[in-house]
């Protein structure tokens, strides 16, 4: 049986719910960091730096929130995430298809270098390297990724 997933805007009913999947993926990426400790942090960045600039198009799959994407005006995805029990569905796919409806002339993005499974899936949704960086809060090096239509 398959379930049926739906896209919508985001509510603030959503903060708590996508706060928590964006620690657990996070978590499950990156078992070394304690991501516990960066809720705070990332609470404030969701409120004051996402959510405001950017729309966020949430996920739904039986009443529970199964996955984001945020993307801003300028065409600069900042996060995709997706419930770990959907990890190899078409939800991604759909997301970052969402997004790309909202920035029909491009989308940039950053992703860390290690991330081998989210660089994959960005190459087979379109995405070129477009460069490298090093991301300011975490030190990391990334790739930066271009989809042009």
């Amino acid at each position: 049986m398959t379930s049926t997933v739906a896209l919508r805007p985001y509510r603030a009913a959503d903060e708590d719910a996508a706060i928590a999947l964006w620690q657990e993926t996070w978590q499950l990426a990156y078992p070394a960091i304690d991501f516990a400790a960066r809720v705070p942090w990332w609470r404030e960045r969701w409120r004051s730096e996402l959510v405001p600039k950017a729309e966020v198009i949430v996920a739904e799959c039986e009443g529970e929130l199964a996955g984001f994407v945020t993307i801003d005006a300028s065409g600069y995805l900042d996060q995709l995430v997706v419930s770990p029990q959907h990890w190899g569905s078409p939800l991604a796919t759909q997301l970052v298809d969402a997004a790309k409806q909202r920035s029909p002339r491009g989308i940039t993005l950053l992703v860390n270098k290690d991330n081998a499974r989210a660089i994959r899936f960005y190459k087979r949704s379109g995405f070129v390297e477009a460069g490298e960086d090093v991301n300011p809060t975490s030190g990391r090096p990334v790739l930066r990724m271009a989809w042009v239509p």
